[in-house]
């Protein structure tokens, strides 16, 4: 059963600080009782972590005075069931946690049937530290058993029901002995956020639990539901989150990137996301192109008819004018703002950069016109690489107007032909 015990635990044949407090490299009986009787704290600590002490001896030393001795008896996988039972409600936190730890290592490994007095009390030890008053020492039982299907049910009910996010979280997201029954229970009895993520991050998660964490309107939770790829969502269920979303920003970018919309979802969230995401959403679910075009027409649509307000726009124009000032107009600043769906205040900013009427750049970014968005970027002193997303992000232009670059960063096409482009709309103007 040593044996056993110090493969579960990680415990190879060591004699920690023996070295250092003068023990010899084999212990005589007469000599451990010396050491129990006289030794020095170092010595008995020494002596509490070795593998090879009689189990009678480390029973003792479950009593010392010192908590580091107590806590080296914790640790010690050749310490005998009857020490870790005395140690269970030990007056410092530390050896409580290191015995749960160890016995959190040691329960699932006993199988059942495996001699049998042995695992029930190692249970009941195990049983106690779930009850503990510490939440971390709770906690530290929660993460050790998390994965196992070797360990009693009720204990693992009792963790998932802990008012612990550190408790419950492991259990919630990991545990096997969890069914649906037990998920939709705990869910309607109400529990933390945290609590409640990790239900949505469960390796596998039935459309019953999907929808039942969906009705609980927690945004971080639906965020982590939509993200995982393993729950299965009904229809309905994901009607209710989209509707739920349009108010909600943090819900844009794992509903847009959700795998597997149809494409009556896909045209309900480009109804109110980014159009970066939009595009996002569109290169993740490989739309054929008629479909990808109807799409992006009903976000240009959209986008059209969201113009700010005259007072807004001059503010908005002066803020631009103030950035190329200072020098911050760059291919950076032009991602970010895409990115964050600044879409009016980078319009600004291109008007700038490139020294055009603001009418004129807002007609060319509606153009549909890649090769017109380009020269754009090309006159705002933009890169090709941040030319192409212009096009594709902010101006989603259609996939066969896209204008790629040359070589993988360059203009494809010369300066004159890019002049030409831009002329025909600062003529229109």
């Amino acid at each position: 059963m040593l044996k056993k015990l110090k493969s579960l635990l990680g415990g190879g044949e060591k004699k920690a600080r023996a070295s250092a407090q003068g023990l010899p490299a084999t212990l005589t009986k007469e000599q451990e009782q010396h050491i129990l009787q006289s030794g020095t704290q170092g010595q008995r600590q020494a002596l509490a972590e070795r593998h090879d002490a009689r189990p009678e001896v480390l029973y003792y030393l479950a009593e010392d005075a010192s908590a580091e001795v107590r806590k080296a008896i914790a640790q010690n996988p050749s310490t005998p069931i009857q020490a870790a039972e005395k140690l269970i409600s030990d007056d410092d936190e530390g050896v409580r946690a290191e015995l749960a730890r160890k016995i959190g290592r040691l329960v699932p490994g006993l199988a059942p049937g495996e001699q049998t007095a042995l695992r029930e009390k190692a249970i009941k030890v195990l049983e106690t530290l779930a009850e503990d008053q510490l939440p971390k020492v709770r906690a530290i039982i929660a993460d050790e058993i998390k994965t196992s299907d070797q360990v009693p049910k009720d204990l693992i009910d009792r963790l998932a029901r802990d008012v612990e996010a550190i408790v419950c979280g492991p259990i919630l997201q990991y545990s096997p002995l969890l069914n649906d029954d037990d998920l939709r229970e705990i869910i309607a009895a109400g529990i933390s956020i945290g609590a409640l993520k990790a239900i949505a991050s469960r390796a596998n998660i039935s459309v019953d639990v999907s929808a039942d964490i969906a009705a609980t309107l927690d945004v971080p939770a639906i965020a982590s539901l939509l993200a995982n790829t393993n729950a299965q969502i009904r229809e309905d269920t994901l009607d209710q989150i989209i509707d739920h979303a349009k108010t909600v920003e943090e819900l844009h970018a794992p509903l847009a990137l959700r795998p597997q919309l149809s494409i009556r979802a896909m045209k309900r969230i480009a109804g109110f996301v980014a159009s970066a995401l939009v595009h996002a959403m569109m290169d993740q679910a490989e739309l054929p192109e008629e479909q990808a075009e109807d799409l992006l027409e009903r976000v240009r649509e959209r986008l059209s008819s969201e113009r700010v307000g005259d007072d807004e726009e001059s503010e908005l124009a002066a803020r631009a004018l103030e950035y190329f000032q200072k020098g911050m107009l760059d291919d950076a600043f032009v991602h970010d703002q895409i990115e964050a769906n600044r879409r009016e205040l980078l319009l600004q900013c291109l008007a700038v950069m490139a020294d055009l009427p603001v009418t004129t750049v807002r007609q060319i970014i509606h153009s549909k016109s890649g090769r017109a968005v380009t020269a754009l970027a090309w006159k705002a002193g933009l890169s090709m690489r941040t030319a192409y997303e212009l096009q594709t992000k902010y101006a989603l232009v259609p996939a066969a107007q896209l204008l790629s670059a040359k070589d993988g960063k360059n203009y494809p096409i010369d300066d004159n032909e890019l002049d030409w482009h831009l002329s025909y709309f600062v003529e229109q103007a």
